[in-house]
């Protein structure tokens, strides 16, 4: 009788060892699962920046304030009658006419 429980159990694990451990078994179920979730918030962040990447795209295509923002700031572009004033920071010319004048 002794014999056959053993059989039984070993039987039992045997049985359990591919549901468990084996190619299709609920660990690896468990890691798909996981790399599943990872992936959706990844694919959520790349829609968000294709949804403004298309937004962009729509303000270039259909209005010249986009066109004109870019300019100025990519660009450096002013209209014709304006003027443009550029201030220097004193304390970075300060380190060089130090080093200039030693």
């Amino acid at each position: 009788m002794k014999v056959l429980g053993a059989v039984l159990v070993a039987l039992i694990v045997l049985i359990q060892y591919p549901l468990w451990l084996g190619k299709g078994g609920w660990l690896r179920a468990w890691q798909l699962d996981r790399d599943l979730q990872n992936q959706k918030v990844h694919n959520q962040k790349l829609e968000g920046r294709n949804a403004a990447l298309g937004a962009e795209v729509r303000d270039l295509k259909q209005g010249t304030e986009a066109i004109e923002e870019r300019a100025r700031y990519e660009l450096g572009m002013t209209r014709a009658d304006e003027l443009f004033f550029q201030f220097q920071d004193s304390a970075r010319e300060l380190p060089e006419k130090r080093i200039e004048s030693q």
